[in-house]
């Protein structure tokens, strides 16, 4: 399961990254004891991508109330979802590509198997130091 997060300064160039890292992660053993040896590709696996602007809340006023303002607004990150789900199944197979729907309340179960939880993140600049960048 991959929760993704847009943060308000993300790009196209960002999501690249991120599949370029999600799809290369070697994170399960080899089958012969191995550890960290093997990726999703090579063990065939489906994703299950869910959008979370959670990810990018913080409490950071007094009343200690959740803040999402680093958070990509619904339609320009609705948008760039849609564009890292097609970036995967490019890179990988479209058909173990799966994904909720986006922006909705949804209840889903997850078994961590295993002791690892990775963040995989771009590093978000601000739009006016991208801009001097390329």
């Amino acid at each position: 399961m991959a929760l993704v997060g847009i943060h308000e300064n993300d790009s196209e160039k960002d999501l690249e990254y991120c599949c370029r890292r999600l799809l290369g992660a070697k994170l399960w053993d080899n089958g012969n004891g191995g550890q960290w040896r093997h990726g999703v590709k090579t063990k065939g696996f489906e994703i299950l991508c869910v959008s979370q602007f959670t990810l990018y809340g913080t409490l950071s006023n007094k009343k200690w109330q959740p803040d999402y303002k680093l958070a990509m607004k619904a339609l320009p990150a609705k948008d760039l979802y849609q564009k890292f789900l097609e970036q995967l199944g490019h890179s990988y197979d479209k058909e173990k590509i799966l994904d909720g729907v986006f922006g909705a309340m949804m209840d889903v179960e997850l078994v961590n198997d295993g002791p690892v939880t990775i963040i995989i993140e771009s590093d978000p600049q601000p739009r006016s130091e991208r801009n001097e960048e390329e």
